[in-house]
Order: C-alpha cells, then sequence, then structure tokens
C-alpha cells in the first residue's frame, strides 16, 4: 500500500500499514495553534509535545517536518472534530484537507481519529495537577492532542477497532 495514499479513519488499516508498530505524531489543528503530541514505536504511552502557531502551510510543514526528523515518526494522527451527533462539519473537512496535504508532503500514513471530549478531558486531567490557567490555556491543545493519541494508540495496540 502506498504510504502517500493512506489516509484513514481505520486503527486496523494504519496498523496494517505499519505491522512493525513506530512513533506516531498527533495534531490537534486549531485555527490559531497546532497542538501537538508524540508516542513511542510500541505504542505505549502518548506524551504532550509543543504547542506551534499555526500559520501558512509551509510554514507549518518545516516545523512538523523537525519534529517527524527528530522522533522518527512513522505515520500522523490527527484529530478530527466530529459534531456531538457524529456529523462532521466544516472544521472537520479542514482537518481532511490538512490531512491531505500532509499525507503528500511527507509520504506518511495519516489516521483521522476522532478528537470529541479530549479537550475536556485533557482541561480536567490539567486542573487535576493543578496547573494554573495560563499554563493550561498555553498547553491545552497538545494536552487535547495527548488525549486522542492515547485513544487511538489503545485502540491500535490493543485491535481495537
Amino acid at each position: 500500500m502506498e504510504h502517500s495514499a493512506l489516509i484513514t479513519d481505520s486503527a486496523a488499516d494504519l496498523r496494517e500499514a505499519l505491522p512493525d508498530g513506530g512513533a506516531l505524531l498527533a495534531l490537534d489543528l486549531g485555527t490559531k495553534t497546532i497542538g501537538t503530541a508524540t508516542c513511542d514505536a510500541g505504542w505505549q504511552f502518548a506524551t504532550a509535545g509543543k504547542t506551534l502557531e499555526r500559520g501558512k502551510f509551509g510554514r507549518d510543514k518545516e516545523r512538523l517536518a523537525e519534529i517527524i526528523r527528530e522522533r522518527s515518526v512513522r505515520a500522523i494522527v490527527i484529530g478530527l472534530p466530529r459534531n456531538m451527533d457524529g456529523s462532521e462539519g466544516s472544521r472537520a473537512q479542514a482537518s481532511r484537507a490538512y490531512a491531505r496535504n500532509l499525507s503528500t508532503a511527507f509520504e506518511l500514513p495519516v489516521l483521522l481519529w476522532d478528537e470529541r471530549w479530549s479537550t475536556t478531558s485533557a482541561e480536567r486531567d490539567m486542573i487535576g495537577q493543578d496547573m494554573s490557567r495560563r499554563k493550561r490555556s498555553e498547553r491545552i491543545d497538545s494536552h487535547a492532542a495527548a488525549v486522542f493519541l492515547q485513544g487511538a494508540i489503545d485502540a491500535l495496540a490493543g485491535g481495537i477497532l
């Protein structure tokens, strides 16, 4: 299967494309920022990364290329912002378009993962850590990316579809 063509909503498809695992990069795409998170090659632990200021795709691509190189990333997981009823609106379509651009730019498989509740869960976790409101606002996107990445790697490692 040609990696640049693989953009999927299915953990099973990504697992098939990466039978030996590999580090993953998760992106929580906001209008002004991109939250990043990564996981280990064995798909055990998701860790929040940097929150990047979002700009034109060319600039974003350069910054993401650094992370992909440094972490030996084998695939990208993008948060898919579905509506509560499961339907997709304009934000989800924008995420799908970004996924196509990334897949072409890096020739890596892309998994689109439902991100409903990830920000709420990340916020609750950070409040539980007694993190200040200012720090939470700076880190919420990367923590949300770690939340949905953990869900994705649990599905990938555990065989849940």
